[in-house]
């Protein structure tokens, strides 16, 4: 052995197991799972013969040892790391040298490991469990270029599914003609014809949409909504369950029921009704929801209704290659659920692919209301309606000083800020009342209008 090498494997024995170190006295069930918790983390190197206190025990290689072993960890793992033995004191150790793997998660068996510190831990969908953040099923699922929906669902089979659904998905497939159903064909027939069920199984997408009981399935395949008076004061609350149609109709249903509405009159007997928000952009957004949701996740879409304000959260952040600056603009349309989106857009419930979030920008603006945020944290997708965006706190993130906050507050309730107005409630200067105004005007928050003296400082109307 060179001196290389026995220093390195001093230095090994000494450090002993870490992240990136481990032994063990045989080829066994836990090294496997040791190769491949290196390769999904780090890398490492496992040394075989050694006790897991340092000790050296040393193992017996006979001439094809290992070569069986190299064939053994590529059956269990399809890695094919480096294994190499030395003599240790008069006794034989094998190496076996893990990297890296550039295409992870590497099973075991089909089960995932990663290394933390000294152990190797099972990897589950809701452990992030790679360098890009995937878990194994989702990058199992990218692998083989399919969507959660498309999988099928063996649990279930068509007695779970309502016939009921599946008539009335049938009419608007035909009222639209997106895809026409023969009406003498039966059901398990035009699921099959529309790749809802494969080789007499149905497919995840099949019970979520026409499932008698979806969430049997999955449990956290809901919606839930609350009425917030305050952050942490709820004063009405419910889960709507059934298929993701049930959901839609059902949130759909609670605004028409709760939402405040105005009548504008367009001559006799003509009148139309303005909502608190537009319907249409709340049935595009949880439209969008259910079909682009993380069904991995074990969290609810949830809807989160402030006095002047609306949420929607979503399980999962948006699909590669979106962003978030890119959502108000036209993009690509990336589905995470594809067959649902499918039989949406056959149903005539999505119009076009990709246009869900320009109409919902379009509603708004036709309501007088500001265009929607969306953002991105904590492992979901957070759309905000807003009933008026001039609030302190996003008057603060523009990143206005306390005096212009208090001039716009001031604005929106009087109708309009003045020099002189502005000095009385700053102690201001004129020429620094002048200029905390006229920076209000080059951020678009204030406009001027008049001369000299007469000048006043008016909120723009919106589209301005």
């Amino acid at each position: 052995m060179s001196e290389e090498r026995r220093e390195r494997l001093d230095r090994l024995l000494a450090e002993g197991e870490s992240e990136t170190t481990e032994f063990k006295e045989s080829l066994d069930r836990e090294a496997l799972e040791t190769v491949t918790a290196f390769a999904n983390t780090e890398g490492g190197t496992l040394l075989i013969g050694v006790h897991d206190d340092g000790t050296v025990r040393g193992i017996t290689l006979g001439k094809e040892t290992l070569r069986e072993w190299a064939n053994h960890i590529a059956q269990a793992t399809h890695l094919h790391p480096q294994i190499g033995s030395l003599s240790y004191e008069g006794k034989s150790i094998a190496i076996v040298e893990v990297p890296e793997s550039p295409l992870k998660p590497v099973p075991c068996r089909g089960r995932y490991f990663k290394r933390v510190g000294k152990s190797n831990r099972q990897m589950t969908d809701d452990d992030p469990s790679t360098s890009s953040g995937q878990a194994p099923t989702r990058a199992v699922l990218d692998k083989v270029g399919r969507t959660w929906d498309e999988v099928v669902e063996p649990r279930a089979t068509l007695d779970d599914l309502d016939p009921q659904q599946l008539r009335r998905f049938r009419i608007l497939c035909n009222q639209k003609g997106r895809r026409p159903v023969p009406p003498d064909e039966d059901d398990a027939t035009v699921l099959e014809k529309l790749g809802l069920l494969h080789e007499g199984q149905l497919l995840r997408s099949a019970v979520l949409l026409f499932g008698k009981e979806p969430q049997r399935f999955y449990p956290s395949a809901l919606v839930k909504i609350g009425r917030f008076r305050s952050p942490t004061l709820i004063v009405d609350d419910r889960e709507v369950y059934g298929t993701v149609f049930d959901q839609v109709n059902g949130i759909i249903g609670y605004f028409r029921g709760h939402l405040q509405t105005r009548f504008e009159f367009h001559g006799e007997p003509a009148r139309e009704v303005i909502w608190e928000y537009p319907l249409e952009a709340l049935r595009e957004a949880i439209i969008n929801a259910v079909c682009h949701r993380d069904y991995l996740d074990t969290g609810h879409t949830q809807v989160r209704w402030y006095d002047d304000h609306l949420v929607f959260l979503n399980p999962g952040g948006l699909l590669p290659p979106l962003r978030l600056e890119d959502l108000k603009r036209p993009h690509r349309s990336v589905p995470r659920n594809r067959k649902v989106a499918e039989m949406f857009f056959y149903a005539g419930w999505i119009e076009q692919w990709g246009r869900g979030i320009q109409k919902m920008l379009d509603e708004c603006a036709a309501a007088g209301l500001p265009e929607p945020d969306f953002e991105e944290s904590q492992g979901a997708l957070w759309l905000t309606f807003r009933k008026d965006i001039l609030t302190e706190e996003h008057l603060r993130s523009l990143g206005l000083n306390e005096r212009q906050i208090r001039a716009v507050l001031w604005a929106k309730e009087k109708g309009s800020i003045t020099n002189r107005e502005h000095r009385q409630l700053t102690g201001l200067s004129s020429e620094g009342a002048r200029r905390d105004l006229n920076e209000l005007v080059s951020k678009g928050i204030l406009r001027s209008e008049g001369k000299g003296r007469a000048v006043r400082y008016i909120l723009p109307l919106v589209g301005d």
